[in-house]
């Protein structure tokens, strides 16, 4: 079979719908459509879903304009728990970042949450804003990726990121319950902690299955809980700042391998969010605002607790560890402080289990409403939410729960490099490419100053690769290697009909041709 292309009833129609496409580039004329293939349906009477064509090279060529409509009517997600999700992926608060003390000292902590999300946090939000608004759908990343570089390389990009996400999300349920062994003594190990994190996964599960809008709302309760007593331990802690703690350096007595994987590890994931973009009111004008104020929100949310923490007691790096927030709390203000943060800690690695998991699952979803994944990977529940993604991604998480807590955050930075590189390398193109394409929000720059956002971040990624050790290497590269023979082994099944692939007929359609007669038409 051939390409799966909209079929309007007359040349004009075609035109005017291509026109209105997300590229907004003039349609193909009826000569360079006759080469695609047959036509497999008309737009006035669509069904649910169209068969998928023969494995070819993708290529967002010609999209018309149609509804978005769903079997399932749901509320879409508002700009708060948009804001809040995205805090979630991204952070969840100053859990986890004593560690940059420790291994860098004071000056370096408090600079390096400050300058790196300019090398890093900004390109990356930048660029999720205007490819997240070219193609507003489930998806994200896998859809740009697929439109610049082809499906083959579309899964793969969705291979790695829900792996790094499935791998990243194995680490919450174990902070959680770290945090509540003070208490619970028994959650300290064995089969009460096993039985514990099994319990914890299902609940949360379950949360997530039960709609988005719920998991986004619960975002924002726990957020604002998870920050408010670092606002009243700033307050307490007011006249006890000594500012020339700030200024603590030894550049001789540096950990950068853990420095720089705390730094990335905590300022990362601002594309999770473009796997929900189908699921946002008007993600055109939203979902910029909400990265805009997502990322105010991260960098104030570390940078003032590890100012008050520095400047209100004396230094010792040999202490800030995991958890060393809590202790800072008590000394500062009492017992009662101490407990308030162990319980936001706590109820943040709730929030940031949902979020990532909700990424994830319609991250599955919207690669199988794009033919990557079987059809049943796009069923919805009677909430709207991805039955089967999310089931998925919870198995993943108890599977892989075996991993170590520094392991996790060595092996998710590798798996997440490969795919930014991608994400970098499908921006460019797709500014190459179609340099007049519609993009309702557009990074201020031309092509030259594009390719000089991403140069910084492609170093950082190349120093996280050279500092990686050889064990995290091997085991990611092995991982990655799976999903090279992954997706042409599911392109076999779908030759011999053994499972069934479609495309969604509810989003506009993949044109599938070559590259090259594509970029000739387009350009």
């Amino acid at each position: 079979m051939g390409s799966t292309t909209v079929a309007s009833a007359s040349g004009e129609a075609a035109g005017q719908a291509a026109g209105d496409s997300y590229l907004n580039l003039p349609a193909a004329s009826p000569s360079q459509n006759s080469g695609d293939g047959q036509k497999l349906s008309q737009t006035a009477n669509r069904q649910p879903t169209v068969a998928r064509g023969e494995d070819s090279d993708a290529e967002y060529v010609n999209i018309g304009k149609v509804t978005f409509p769903r079997s399932v009517k749901v509320k879409k997600l508002a700009i708060l728990p948009l804001i809040f999700l995205i805090f979630y992926d991204v952070s969840g608060g100053p859990f986890g970042i004593e560690d940059s003390v420790g291994a860098a000292g004071p000056l370096l902590a408090l600079v390096g949450f400050l300058v790196f999300p300019f090398i890093w946090s900004v390109p990356e939000a930048l660029i999720t804003a205007e490819m997240g608004t070219m193609f507003p759908e489930d998806g994200g990343y896998v859809v740009w990726v697929a439109s610049a570089l082809g499906p083959y390389w579309g899964f793969q990009q969705g291979w790695m990121k829900w792996l790094s996400g499935v791998i990243d999300n194995v680490l919450y349920p174990v902070l959680f319950l770290n945090y509540l062994k003070s208490a619970i003594p028994a959650l300290g190990g064995g089969w009460p902690r096993l039985v514990a994190a099994l319990a914890l996964i299902i609940v949360l599960t379950y949360m997530n299955y039960r709609g988005l809008t719920i998991v986004g709302w619960v975002a924002v309760a726990l957020g604002v809980f998870s920050i408010l007593p670092f606002v009243v331990m700033g307050l307490v802690a007011i006249h006890k700042l000594e500012p020339s703690r700030w200024f603590e350096v030894n550049l001789h007595d540096v950990n950068w391998n853990s420095y720089l994987n705390t730094l990335f590890w905590n300022l990362n994931y601002w594309d999770s969010i473009s796997t929900l973009a189908g699921e946002v009111e008007n993600p055109k004008r939203t979902l910029p605002k909400a990265l805009f104020y997502a990322l105010i929100l991260v960098v104030l949310g570390y940078f003032f607790p590890l100012l008050i923490g520095i400047g209100a007691l004396p230094v010792n790096r040999n202490l800030w560890t995991d958890g060393y927030f809590s202790d800072i709390a008590k000394m500062i203000g009492g017992v009662w402080l101490r407990w308030w943060i162990e319980a936001a800690a706590a109820m943040s690695n709730m929030g940031m289990f949902v979020a990532e998991m909700s990424s994830d699952s319609f991250l599955l979803l919207g690669m199988a409403e794009r033919g990557m994944l079987p059809e049943f990977f796009g069923k919805r529940s009677r909430y709207g939410t991805p039955l089967v993604g999310i089931l998925f991604s919870a198995s993943g998480v108890i599977l892989l729960s075996w991993l170590n807590v520094q392991g996790i955050i060595a092996m998710v930075n590798f798996l997440y490099c490969f795919g930014m590189i991608l994400e970098f390398i499908s921006f460019i193109r797709l500014r190459m490419k179609y340099p007049a394409a519609s993009r309702p929000y557009k990074v201020p720059l031309g092509t030259v100053g594009s390719v000089l956002m991403c140069v910084r971040p492609t170093i950082l990624i190349c120093v996280v690769f050279a500092l990686s050790s050889l064990k995290v290497a091997m085991v990611s590269l092995i991982f990655v290697v799976i999903g090279l023979v992954l997706q042409p082994s599911l392109k076999y099944v779908e030759r011999k009909r053994w499972l069934k692939f479609s495309v969604s007929a509810d989003l506009p359609d993949l044109d599938y041709s070559t590259h090259g007669s594509a970029d000739t038409s387009m350009q």
